[in-house]
């Protein structure tokens, strides 16, 4: 990449930052639950030797023994950075098929992989999925995990980590870069780290976790992670993952998500229903 391209991605990067932050500010509290109900609970993790907070949303129609999504937040977010009107709505779209959703806390830039600080994905595996589905009463084996922007990234980091174990994978604007000169400060400890979770190469290393499932790759046009998210979706398409990818109007921020909700929320229930852990 040339000195004047980073330089671009850099700005387009800060842009997209403030556009999150304010998305932060205006979600969570205020929105219309349409009957669903929401309940923090606190995990005890040893993994990442923390307290940490998981925001679990039980719709209103949700079958017995519901699948479970696990929706991971971006960078700066929180376990509430979901909870806003659009997700209820489309949540209560879908009748008995939603499925219970778990937002877990993963601190302000853990990008949701193991590493210095914390086992981040350890954390969401073996002590988000169990004990969110016991609170909400759902099944923990069928399991989608998706995410925005960092969380994104964190869902297909996931992925890999972890093979077969999930029913679906989405990347909604997901944080993807070609190289660890090229992320920004504080999403990997160092460059032996990003090798060691660069999920473009993943695919190639072990295909095998990329083609057991759906997959989902979303992005607004004027994204700044448009190359990145390109090349996860050719070496995806490369392995013959069962991937839906679409590019829509919008940038890397609220307006573009939160118009995209109910075409999430319709392919996690999708495969959700599909899925047969067994």
């Amino acid at each position: 990449m040339s000195a004047i391209a980073r330089r671009r991605l850099v700005a387009l990067l800060a842009v997209a930052a403030v556009a999150f932050a304010v998305w932060l500010v205006v979600s969570g509290g205020s929105a219309d639950q349409r009957g669903a109900s929401v309940e923090e609970i606190t995990i005890e993790s040893e993994a990442v030797g923390r307290s940490l907070p998981v925001t679990v949303v039980t719709p209103e129609d949700a079958a017995e023994d519901a699948p479970l999504l696990v929706f991971l937040h971006g960078r700066d977010g929180n376990e509430d950075s979901g909870l806003v009107d659009e997700m209820f709505a489309a949540l209560d779209d879908l009748g008995h098929r939603a499925p219970v959703i778990a937002f877990p806390y993963g601190d302000e830039a853990s990008y949701w992989h193991d590493r210095a600080d914390g086992a981040w994905g350890r954390y969401v595996l073996d002590e988000v999925i169990p004990q969110a589905a016991e609170a909400a009463g759902a099944d923990p084996e069928r399991v989608a995990v998706g995410g925005i922007s960092m969380g994104g990234y964190g869902a297909y980091s996931l992925a890999a980590e972890a093979p077969g174990r999930f029913c679906a994978v989405g990347g909604h604007s997901p944080a993807i870069w070609h190289t660890a000169g090229e992320a920004a400060a504080g999403a990997f400890d160092d460059a032996e780290d990003f090798a060691e979770h660069d999920v473009v190469a993943a695919v190639g290393r072990q295909h095998e976790a990329f083609t057991q499932q759906p997959l989902w790759l979303d992005a607004g046009e004027e994204d700044p992670f448009v190359p990145g998210d390109d090349a996860l979706i050719a070496a995806l398409e490369g392995a013959g993952a069962d991937l839906t990818a679409s590019r829509e109007p919008g940038g890397h921020n609220s307006e573009y998500w939160n118009s995209r909700w109910g075409d999430y929320l319709r392919f996690y229930a999708r495969s959700l229903a599909a899925c047969d852990p067994a």
